[in-house]
């Protein structure tokens, strides 16, 4: 078992790619050769061996970079400049006694523009996250950018209610992007190609007859695979009146993208297919929005549901994803809501269930109707805001 008095670990808990591409930066005004590729040796060294000494630190970056005898010289000086005249290289904390544990033992970063201090230093600590004016007031001057998500990014996590239709529009164009790679599904046909793992018996056997019944040449073939097909079922009742806008965007990305079926339901169902397959999208909203003749009033998922798997378009549900984006209020009994769950698990290759209010902590469902679903659902996820969309399209690549 290792003392805990075992020799100190230099460079630890510091910038080690910042450290690297000083020290790199000093040898080259010198006159070494070193590049990106001798750079990136260095870092991947540092952090697959620490160097405990100044000595291990000096073979660690001297076997990185130096790839001619010429160069040795030049290495030997400015590592010499570099650390004789700088203060001691930062210890790991874990590596002192509790008495000698201070704020003292990193080495400070240098104020140069250049990466260089007076001492010759280098910048091997991180850069504070913030950097604070003095207890005068006045501003040092040192500045350090404070990362940021993009606008989109910070508006995709941000509720629907608090979205206007602009930003809407722009998120779901974004989310559209995000649905170029759809995942695929085996079908019973077969296509010949050289890396198939089946063998064609009637082409190869047409093939053999050349060769005086010689199979010389095996034709091999592979299952055809299509897109998986999926469902839409979105909820436009009063209670989602909030998310309506968004799942029009939502349905509008997957019709065009996947080829999807997508329905809109309230007190009755509407098929939207054909208004969001529009070439525009404000279009395509608009004629959707005029098509839902029962928005923002009461709700009937059981029925809606039966339907879809009553009419001709149930046969899309076949080993397809269903989508369903509802809060769950229903005002049909939950006894059909169950009846009609376990027709539709027997159909659907998988129900996901996108719940606004799923996203709230310690809620539960306890509504009727979603309880009486939830036993046949796959997923039930969040869907509060365009984050919580993209996260269902995650789930939806990683197995379908």
């Amino acid at each position: 078992m290792a003392s805990a008095e075992a020799g100190p670990v230099l460079l630890r808990g510091t910038d080690r790619a910042a450290f690297a591409v000083a020290f790199v930066a000093r040898l080259r005004r010198a006159g070494l050769t070193a590049g990106i590729t001798e750079t990136d040796d260095l870092v991947r060294a540092l952090a697959a061996s620490p160097p405990a000494a100044r000595d291990r630190l000096y073979w660690t970056a001297r076997i990185a970079l130096v790839r001619r005898q010429a160069d040795l010289a030049v290495f030997d000086e400015v590592f010499a400049a570099v650390f004789d005249d700088a203060a001691p290289l930062p210890l790991s904390r874990s590596a002192l006694r509790p008495g000698r544990r201070d704020d003292g033992v990193h080495v400070k970063v240098p104020a140069g523009g250049d990466g260089t201090s007076a001492g010759g230093g280098l910048p091997w600590a991180t850069l504070p996250p913030v950097v604070d004016a003095g207890e005068d007031g006045e501003d040092s001057g040192l500045r350090v950018p404070e990362l940021r998500p993009s606008a989109l990014a910070g508006l995709a996590e941000r509720p629907f209610e608090e979205l206007d239709e602009t930003q809407i529009r722009a998120l779901g164009a974004n989310l559209h992007a995000a649905l170029r790679r759809w995942p695929q599904r085996r079908t019973r046909r077969h296509t010949t190609d050289p890396a198939g793992r089946r063998v064609a018996l009637r082409p190869t056997i047409a093939r053999a007859r050349r060769t005086g019944w010689e199979a010389v040449t095996v034709v091999r073939q592979k299952p055809v695979r299509e897109p998986r097909r999926v469902v839409l079922l979105c909820d436009v009742s009063e209670s989602m009146r909030a998310q309506a806008a968004a799942y029009l965007q939502m349905m509008r990305a997957f019709t065009v993208v996947a080829d999807a079926e997508a329905f809109a339901f309230g007190t009755t169902l509407t098929r939207l297919t054909p208004v969001l397959r529009n070439a525009s999208v404000q279009a395509a909203v608009d004629q959707a929005s005029a098509a839902v003749s029962d928005r923002f009033g009461g709700t009937r998922i059981a029925a809606n549901l039966r339907a879809v798997l009553d009419s001709h378009h149930g046969n899309a549900l076949r080993g397809g994803v269903v989508i369903i984006a509802s809060d769950g209020w229903d005002s049909d009994p939950p006894e059909m809501m169950t009846a009609v769950m376990a027709r539709l698990r027997r159909r659907a290759y998988r129900i996901i269930w996108l719940n606004p209010r799923a996203g709230t902590p310690g809620w539960t469902p306890r509504v009727a109707a979603m309880a009486a679903a939830l036993p046949y659902c796959d997923r039930l996820m969040p869907a509060a805001s365009f984050g919580d969309l993209h996260a269902c399209l995650e789930a939806i690549n990683s197995r379908a």
